[in-house]
């Protein structure tokens, strides 16, 4: 019998288990969107399947959010609300967005596979309204299923390629994340799919070619063996509720108020798979959201850093606001307006600090005297003839600040301007989802896909990104699984 060590992540050889409690074709571990996605892929594929929940119910984070699946390259809803898009737009947008250095083979399977993709969620009961709301970044309030979230249309992506909406809803008022859940779910539990919940899964067993062929949990506080005749499928989520974890690979995370994820986020699936010699990649990689939007009209304001100077347009994708902020600025910026653009933010944010010229209100926020002034005197020359050379904002935020002015103070330290973030590292995984050794290849019996994995978003990100890749590729490891 293996030790009792839970803090352990070491594999377990098969023939210190004296016997399985359970055993299927294939083991899920996981139960949010990529496991129930792994799950109907490797019983479409023949295979009988045990599914593992460490909670009480599936979803996980999955069900936390807000539901957006990114999706294009000519989807019927697109189509239907009139947006032409296609698949080789959507590579550009995503291999430029998603990056530096996002895997081109999972861009292009993602890309190439999405319409089909949109289909095979609808068959298995996910559906979308055809209408486009037109506030990016956050879901809907209101059921309508297509949103631009990621940027698409603003510097530089609009010239990379052509712009087109692509995040889709499910059909749900406000967050959609629990609704999908329960449709997977529900879609789930018309196969002939065992699950168990309140496993938590804490090493993987292997045989003496160390295949993977089972894991070793904990139910109720005794220890459960299920074997796996043909493949392990790890979706167990990201490490942001893992301290130790982020500080190593990713410190500046730990600033951040809100780590998007449940308690099981914790980088265990992950650590399981390096004890048998898996790659990890991209481990610094973080999604850091600030919603300075809705209301839309706000980024006609100004973003400066703590010198004062603007280094952004204003109008891009506010996840690429944060990344920039947290990462490249010391987590510091304010949002300038004039009496005009003020609104308080759908986040509940407003102004901190409000002034009747630049020179004073550069000296409220303790910026170095001078400095804003001269920012928004380069800004309003140009803007007065409607134009943005030093950002390229589009020309329809683009107009002078004049009279009083107001700044949203959005530094990392301020409670009251929440930072959204979760890791984006994870497992190496090809196309099919076999998990990589560090030498290369791959490791025999070891699937994963979600947040457990490193994925389409290398380093960047467009909401929708996750649920589309947990789905997508939670699929596709669960068939491959299945075959192997």
């Amino acid at each position: 019998m293996p030790d009792r060590d839970e803090d352990s992540t070491e594999p377990v050889s098969v023939a210190d288990i004296a016997g399985w409690d359970l055993e299927a074709d294939v083991v899920v571990v996981g139960l949010g969107a990529a496991g129930a996605c792994a799950v109907l892929g490797a019983v479409e594929a023949g295979a009988e399947v045990v599914a593992l929940e460490a909670a009480g119910a599936g979803g996980g984070t999955s069900a936390m959010s807000g539901g957006l699946i990114y999706l294009g390259g000519g989807t019927p809803v697109q189509e239907a609300c009139g947006f032409s898009d296609s698949v080789e737009d959507m590579f550009q947008f995503l291999m430029a967005a998603s990056g530096p250095d996002p895997d081109r083979a999972k861009v292009r399977a993602y890309c190439d596979g999405s319409v089909d993709h949109y289909g095979w969620l609808v068959e298995v009961g996910v559906p979308f309204k055809a209408a486009f709301y037109p506030e990016p970044g956050l879901e809907p309030p209101n059921e309508d299923g297509l949103v631009y979230s990621g940027g698409e249309d603003a510097y530089p992506f609009d010239r990379l390629a052509r712009p087109a909406p692509r995040a889709h809803k499910p059909q749900h008022r406000h967050a959609a994340g629990r609704f999908l859940m329960d449709r997977l779910l529900a879609a789930v539990a018309t196969t002939t799919a065992r699950v168990e919940t309140d496993v938590r899964v804490m090493r993987l067993v292997v045989d003496t070619d160390d295949r993977v062929v089972g894991v070793v949990a904990r139910q109720a506080g005794r220890d459960l063996h299920v074997g796996a005749r043909r493949g392990v499928v790890l979706c167990a989520g990201g490490f942001v509720h893992n301290d130790e974890m982020v500080q190593r690979h990713s410190p500046l995370v730990a600033r951040c108020s809100l780590r998007l994820g449940n308690d099981f986020d914790d980088g265990r699936a992950i650590r399981m798979a390096q004890a048998l010699g898996a790659a990890v990649a991209r481990m610094d990689a973080a999604e850091v959201a600030v919603p300075i939007t809705p209301p839309r009209k706000l980024v006609t304001g100004i973003l400066v850093n703590g010198q004062g100077q603007r280094f952004i347009n204003e109008d891009t994708y506010y996840g690429r606001v944060g990344q920039e902020i947290l990462f490249r600025q010391g987590g510091e910026a304010y949002l300038i307006v004039d009496e005009a653009l003020y609104e308080v933010t759908r986040a509940g944010l407003g102004a901190s600090w409000v002034a009747e010229t630049v020179d004073e209100l550069g000296a409220e926020i303790g910026l170095s005297a001078g400095a804003l002034r001269s920012t928004l005197e380069l800004y309003n020359r140009h803007a007065a003839d409607g134009v943005d050379p030093m950002f390229h904002k589009a020309e329809s935020f683009v107009r002078p600040l004049e009279g009083p002015l107001g700044a949203y103070d959005l530094r990392v330290t301020n409670p009251a301007c929440f930072y959204a973030t979760f890791t984006l590292g994870g497992l190496v995984t090809s196309t099919d989802g076999a998990v990589g050794h560090v030498d290369g290849r791959p490791i025999s019996g070891l699937y994963a896909a979600g947040r457990t994995t490193s994925g389409v978003a290398a380093f960047g990100y467009a909401s929708g990104i996750s649920l589309g890749d947990a789905t997508f590729f939670g699929r596709r490891a669960g068939r491959a699984a299945a075959s192997s």
